[in-house]
């Protein structure tokens, strides 16, 4: 587990606070790259990202070997997209599946958080990229009209930045 500088964890956990489902991408046996949604329960204070997940998936097997992955979450509505690549650890502690439970993992685990495939992984964030437009989307759509008209760049009130951890 590393420990991240607190002001980098901060600014990415903004980043990533109200979005709650981002595509989660690891790479299977063959290394090819598989995504699937997945449901963020936390981030924490070293700015590891948490999810519950099962031990039957090929998520699960597949980072045992190649722990290597990205998340990306986006939120369209406010032009928000952050990529995050990192390194997942797997983590059976029952203690500490306990202290995470919640309806949403307990709908996907009904025996509750004592089942036996019901686990945790976090993933500790090297970098993260992101793109953050502050424009409406009517200036957003005013500006690239503009700027096919006039052969010119758009110009909006957007960040483009990475964040290394």
């Amino acid at each position: 587990m590393s420990t991240h500088d607190s002001d980098k964890v901060a600014a990415l956990t903004a980043k990533i606070a109200d979005v709650r489902f981002p595509m989660f991408t690891w790479q299977d046996q063959h290394g090819h790259l598989l995504s699937q949604p997945m449901t963020k329960e936390e981030v924490d204070k070293d700015g590891g990202i948490w999810f519950f997940t099962s031990t039957l998936t090929g998520l699960w097997n597949c980072i045992a070997h190649r722990p290597l992955v990205n998340l990306a979450f986006a939120k369209p509505d406010d032009s928000l997209y952050v990529s995050i690549s990192g390194t997942a650890e797997r983590v059976v502690d029952r203690e500490l599946i306990r202290s995470k439970w919640n309806a949403g993992a307990q709908a996907w685990f009904p025996a509750g958080p004592d089942d036996e495939h019901a686990v945790l992984v976090r993933v500790d964030p090297h970098s993260a990229e992101y793109w953050d437009n502050h424009d409406s989307k009517m200036v957003q759509l005013f500006a690239m009209a503009k700027a096919a008209i006039t052969g010119q760049k758009p110009d909006l009130d957007s960040e483009h930045d990475t964040i290394k951890l």
